[in-house]
């Protein structure tokens, strides 16, 4: 049977009421506000602001501004740190030890609450925890691009996708994706071609199960894929050093 995660949908504005992350991590679904609402910057500090408006397309920006400040009023709720004033910062790489690891909470609140962030086209996935977590969310590509994008895969994903009917290798290649991402999102590591390659989380309906991590796909709305990885309970926090992947994608996007 799919290990499966269901998000709840974050409502936009106050009323968060926070619940023990102990009993596991939280996921909330972000959508973007209609085309009409005016974007509200006034959360997002100044290297958020600058992010939102080098985006080009109204659709992302609007989604970029809904999802970080969905993320920084999730993070007062269990910081107790008003959400304009919730200081981010990048935790040192597992694999050369420079500034751009995985995102966390500046201070000691960042001992206490992690969280993760994904975007995609139309859909934005935030997922909060005791623990280190990582959370991706990917829109299902058309199937020349899932094929093209599949060749970056672990070997025998690969092979599992060859092996399915044509009409559901994209949404299979989607599942995988995610699950891949979230991983490396919560490992600090990035994604670069050799951990695409190197790690083996399945393109099945059942997650392959990792060391020292649990992983679980995330209901998400048709057309979307999603999954959430945080570490397991006895777990060591750190994680083996691995190769830089400095150029990648390490969690807030």
């Amino acid at each position: 049977m799919t290990t499966a995660i269901a998000p709840q949908v974050l409502v936009r504005g106050p009323g968060l009421a926070p619940r023990a992350l102990s009993r596991g991590p939280l996921l909330w679904v972000v959508r973007p506000p209609a085309a009409d609402t005016p974007l509200d910057f006034r959360l997002l500090d100044a290297e958020e602001q600058r992010r939102a408006a080098a985006l080009r397309r109204p659709a992302e920006r609007a989604l970029y501004v809904a999802a970080h400040s969905a993320l920084r009023r999730t993070l007062s709720a269990y910081t107790g740190v008003p959400a304009a004033s919730v200081r981010l910062t990048r935790l040192p790489c597992p694999g050369c030890g420079g500034p751009h690891g995985r995102p966390a909470v500046a201070g000691p609140a960042g001992h206490a609450v992690h969280f993760s962030l994904s975007r995609t086209d139309g859909l934005a996935l935030l997922g909060l925890a005791s623990r280190p977590v990582g959370v991706d969310v990917q829109r299902v590509p058309d199937p020349k691009l899932a094929e093209e994008a599949s060749r970056s895969l672990h070997p025998s994903e690969r092979r599992q996708l060859t092996n399915m009917p044509p009409a559901v290798r994209a949404a299979a290649f989607a599942r995988c994706w995610s699950r891949k991402e979230a991983y490396l999102k919560a490992t600090g590591e990035g994604v670069s071609l050799d951990a695409l390659r190197g790690v083996h989380v399945g393109a099945g309906f059942d997650p392959a199960q990792l060391s020292r991590w649990r992983l679980a796909d995330v209901d998400v709305p048709v057309g979307w894929s999603a999954a959430c990885v945080v570490s397991a309970p006895g777990a060591p926090r750190g994680h083996r050093p691995v190769p830089c992947a400095s150029r990648g994608s390490h969690g807030r996007r």
